[in-house]
Order: C-alpha cells, then sequence, then structure tokens
C-alpha cells in the first residue's frame, strides 16, 4: 500500500471516528456532514469523497462499531474455558462499552431510525452477536443456550441504556 493510499484509509477511518462522535452527540438527523468535516479537521467535499451521503457514512459507523463487538467476542469465544465464557463474554462487552461508549451510543440510536438500510444495518449487528453467543454457549454445554443467549443480549441493551441515562443501578447484579 502506498503513501497516498495509507492516507485515504487513515482519512477514511478519521472521518468514520469523527461521525461516530458527532452522531453520538447530536443524533444522526441533528448532526451534518460539515459538523463532522470539522471534527475530522477537513473539508466538507472530502467528506464526500469517500461517502456520497450521510447515511453510508452512518452506514460505515455502524459497521464499524459492531465489527469491534463482534470481533472481540470472537476472541473470547476462541479462546475461553467454558465455564468462564459467558463471564468473561459479559467483562468484554463491559469493557468495549467503557471504551468505546459513543458506539454504544450510536447503536442505540441506530436502532430507531426507520430508514430501512440502516435497520438492516442493525439486525445484521445483532445476527451476527446472537448467532455467534448462541452457537458458543451450546459448544460450552451451558444449560439453556437459548434463553442465556437472550438474556446476554438483553443485559447488554439495558447496561446499553443505563450508561446513556446515567443509571448505573440498572447494571447491579
Amino acid at each position: 500500500m502506498g503513501k497516498s493510499d495509507t492516507t485515504s484509509v487513515n482519512r477514511k477511518a478519521d472521518i468514520v471516528s469523527a461521525a461516530i462522535e458527532v452522531f453520538s452527540e447530536l443524533g444522526y438527523y441533528r448532526a451534518t456532514t460539515a459538523q463532522v468535516a470539522k471534527r475530522a479537521n477537513i473539508s466538507q467535499p472530502y467528506v464526500f469523497r469517500f461517502f456520497a451521503t450521510k447515511e453510508q457514512l452512518l452506514l460505515t459507523a455502524i459497521e464499524v462499531s459492531w465489527t469491534r463487538v463482534i470481533e472481540s467476542f470472537r476472541k473470547i469465544v476462541e479462546t475461553a474455558p467454558s465455564e468462564t465464557l459467558e463471564q468473561l463474554l459479559i467483562q468484554e462487552y463491559e469493557g468495549i462499552q467503557m471504551k468505546h461508549q459513543n458506539e454504544m451510543f450510536l447503536q442505540l440510536q441506530a436502532q430507531c431510525i426507520r430508514e430501512e438500510a440502516i435497520q438492516e444495518a442493525m439486525r445484521e449487528g445483532f445476527k451476527q452477536v446472537r448467532e455467534m453467543v448462541l452457537k458458543a454457549f451450546y459448544n460450552a454445554g451451558i444449560a439453556n443456550p437459548e434463553e442465556r443467549t437472550m438474556l446476554f443480549l438483553a443485559r447488554g441493551m439495558l447496561c446499553n441504556v443505563a450508561v446513556a441515562i446515567e443509571m448505573p443501578e440498572l447494571m447491579k447484579r
């Protein structure tokens, strides 16, 4: 990869990172590509060099956030002993939530956006996480894997809400 290619990849990543911040702070509908550009310290036309629409930028940001969760969970699933699998997945998600809070806020908001492409991106992310966790719970011999998977996902959703509304008592075990 040449210097120009590396610069483009880095710039694209900078734009996506800025978009995650701006969208999570202002909401998708209130945020503008001009605000994203300003946060990324670039011009607005440069944003459109990589993303034809604000929706495409949001879809990429959603993909980045799901990829982080999926790859982090995959590492746990591949290495965790069966008896600690669920607890390690919970701890991993709590760590993601702390380090990448804006991505979790972005996902929370995206769940309520009615555009079909955005709904599909959210369905796909949840589907991948659900399938991975369910398969891991089956393979680990966890009792009632379907129910445990549902509870695992529900706990994650409740934790996102608890962080968003600053109500940590919702996360107490």
